[in-house]
């Protein structure tokens, strides 16, 4: 029983001490309840759990709306089955300060506050040193070392929330201390190159103090920050910060700063890609694969497959549809797209010799998925119409699932899957996409997409020689389509690329499949809703409470 009180203790801690706040930013310290601030940081168990807690916070991407939502149907990636989802926010022009989804700003200011606590009373703070790592040396256990490696995790954190707000909102008020109670809190916002800066700055902190990589911890802390980590982060806020939504004079300096800040976490030789593909998702025994650079808590869940399988299968949801313009970017094995006259595509058998990948993030029609096919054809057991969360496109999301779990069972099972917010794979693309821009397609620009193409189990062909750099450009986003595809990315990509017109301004469409009478199928495209975007949609509107709570703040241009 003590430990359960312990460990709800821990976790309600920092909404004691924020319990008085009036705004984000204010230190709402208190006394009030059972344990004082003296007794936080005066109690080891208490001032790590006090950090522990923080990274909650960071967001997971596997649940927008309480009914299973993913950002991929905010996107040209899929259609949410479910009509009335606040997803679609994002897809029919009703996006506003009065209707927001995936609004994180203030838990991303609760967890700022929290780190910057945290930092402000380590120094003092009761720290009992522990063996944290895989092989410890006298100089990695004392007091000194532990509350290093404790700061740098600290500044990873704070590294990834100011991140959080960045990537949505742009410039955001930067929080880099614990605001007084006392002090005028209508601040405004610094500027974008402020806000990358003091990220970066922060990313730079913590690489100087965190173990290097994730199996540097020991196996009860592996799922902490790394310096790995700190460099995927620093990598991807440079990436974005010199892509053209902010980067509007084309400065080729900030390409080659990001591309340099890839290829460090590059030349760290610790990460790699592993085979098969599916399996950087689904941990199994394994903790923490070699892909995976940085993930959420890893916990025991079925919700995933509960929420995404195809509907014939134990009654799942069906959410993450698909669409055809999705399915399209596929390239043949042969590496052609299937635009390409000479590629071989067959519009009558359209999933037949494609790019291995598309097997393995797309349920479709005939696909096995839990040891039977998958029927997406009219009148099919997932047909189109088959019931109210049956699929809008003729497509189910495959990636992320595990065919090892039960659901609606008399006895379920579970496996153990994050969300994985680094890998990789995003890395190498990140640096191909960065050094591309900044120098044109050279020779590694060639050598890290080949990688991410070639890795074992997909083997795609190498990508064609003596492209311009504009048809390097174009492959490499859509090696980020593939690749990359509902984790997430597509959404910011399309955006900082300016290309929101382009991809999420247009009506989407699926696939209609029937059977004739010989069993023959027919493949017809058709429309299924339509899209709406405009220029204030490259950035998210700040809430109006948080508008009228910060005056200062200023609404984003267009809302």
């Amino acid at each position: 029983m003590k430990n359960k009180i312990l460990k709800f203790v821990l976790l309600m801690l920092p909404f004691f001490i924020i319990s008085c706040k009036k705004n984000y930013l204010q230190d709402g310290s208190t006394t009030e309840g059972n344990i004082t601030e003296d007794q936080v940081w005066g109690n080891d168990s208490y001032t790590r759990g006090f950090l522990n807690n923080a990274y909650f916070t960071v967001p997971s991407g596997f649940d927008l709306d309480g009914d299973g939502a993913m950002m991929a149907s905010g996107t040209d990636e899929a259609v949410n089955s479910n009509a009335n989802s606040s997803v679609n926010i994002f897809n029919n022009g009703t996006w506003s300060p009065l209707r927001t989804i995936n609004n994180v700003y203030s838990n991303m200011y609760d967890g700022l506050r929290k780190v910057n606590l945290f930092l402000d009373n380590i120094s003092t703070a009761v720290i009992i040193p522990v063996a944290e790592l895989t092989t410890m040396t006298n100089a990695d256990t004392g007091l000194v070392a532990q509350v290093k490696r404790l700061k740098g995790e600290a500044f990873f954190l704070r590294a990834m929330f100011h991140f959080e707000l960045v990537e949505r909102y742009g410039a955001v008020t930067l929080a880099t201390k614990v605001f007084d109670r006392e002090e005028n809190l209508n601040l405004p916002r610094n500027t974008y190159q402020e806000c990358v800066d003091q990220i970066v700055k922060d990313c730079d902190s913590a690489i100087a103090l965190l173990p290097t990589w994730t199996q540097t911890w020991n196996t009860t802390n592996r799922g902490r920050a790394t310096k790995t980590a700190a460099m995927a982060l620093k990598s991807r806020m440079l990436l974005y910060a010199a892509s053209p939504l902010f980067n509007t004079a084309n400065d080729v300096t900030k390409w080659q700063l990001a591309a340099n800040a890839a290829k460090v976490l590059i030349d760290s030789n610790k990460h790699s890609l592993i085979t098969p593909y599916i399996n950087i998702f689904n941990y199994g025994a394994a903790q923490y694969n070699n892909e995976v650079i940085f993930a959420t808590q890893a916990t025991n869940r079925n919700d995933i497959e509960t929420n995404n399988a195809p509907i014939s299968y134990d009654g799942a949801k069906g959410r993450t549809n698909p669409i055809q313009e999705f399915v399209d970017a596929f390239e043949m094995t042969n590496g052609k797209p299937i635009t390409d006259v000479t590629s071989g595509y067959n519009p009558a058998n359209p999933y037949n010799l494609r790019d291995p990948r598309l097997a393995l993030v797309v349920n479709y029609n005939g696909r096995i998925f839990k040891s039977r096919a998958v029927e997406t054809f009219v009148g099919g057991a997932d047909g189109l119409n088959k019931n109210v969360n049956a699929t809008k496109t003729g497509y189910y999301m495959r990636k992320f699932l595990s065919e090892a779990v039960t659901w609606n069972q008399a006895s379920n099972t579970n496996a153990r899957r994050p969300w994985v917010v680094f890998r990789y794979a995003e890395t190498l693309l990140n640096y191909a996409e960065a050094l591309s821009e900044a120098q044109g397609p050279v020779a590694d620009v060639y050598k890290y997409v080949n990688l991410v193409r070639q890795r074992t189990g997909i083997a795609m062909p190498a990508l064609p020689a003596a492209l311009t750099k504009d048809q390097m450009r174009t492959r490499i986003q859509n090696e980020r389509r593939v690749e990359l595809c509902f984790e997430g990315h597509r959404f910011y990509d399309v955006r900082r690329w300016k290309l929101g017109d382009t991809f999420l301004n247009k009506p989407v469409t699926g696939m209609n499949i029937t059977v004739n009478t010989n069993g023959t199928l027919n493949f017809t495209r058709f429309q299924v809703e339509t899209r709406s975007f405009a220029d204030k949609n490259y950035l998210f509107p700040f809430s109006q409470n948080d508008v009228n709570r910060q005056p200062a703040l200023i609404q984003n241009p267009g809302y």
